[in-house]
């Protein structure tokens, strides 16, 4: 059965940050909103995730131990089988450099840190439709 016609289904969002508080913090709001929440806190374990739960939505640090957001980002974009994935990019990284590389790469949005929640709430809700 399509995943989207289980009246059953939660909608799956993967939370990549190293700052676990943050990831915590996440998912707990994520929760409340009803989606199921996955955690990664490094590139590679992000990667992994990505593949293997295939998640909704993607919110994506940027500087990550071992590999970082934009080389994440970039992998799974211009992977076939997960480019449709929404990312939102979630970084403390404001230059406009910075952002203008993650949109040239792929990310959906790049909302800098310390963020508004329900600024954050709205752009996933609207990114899944």
């Amino acid at each position: 059965m399509n995943k989207n016609m289980d009246p059953n289904y939660r909608k799956r969002i993967l939370v990549v940050d190293d700052e676990v508080a943050l990831v915590e913090i996440l998912k707990m709001r994520l929760e409340v909103k009803g989606y199921e929440v996955i955690t990664a806190y490094d590139g590679p374990e992000a990667l992994e995730k990505s593949r293997s739960e295939s998640p909704d939505l993607i919110l994506l640090d940027l500087m990550l131990p071992k590999l970082d957001g934009y080389r994440v980002c970039k992998m799974l974009k211009f992977d076939e089988k997960y480019q449709d994935i929404p990312i939102i990019m979630l970084t403390a990284l404001a230059q406009e450099s910075d952002k203008k590389l993650g949109l040239e790469i792929g990310a959906d949005l790049y909302m800098t840190k310390p963020f508004e929640s329900d600024q954050l709430m709205a752009a996933i809700e609207k990114l899944l439709g």
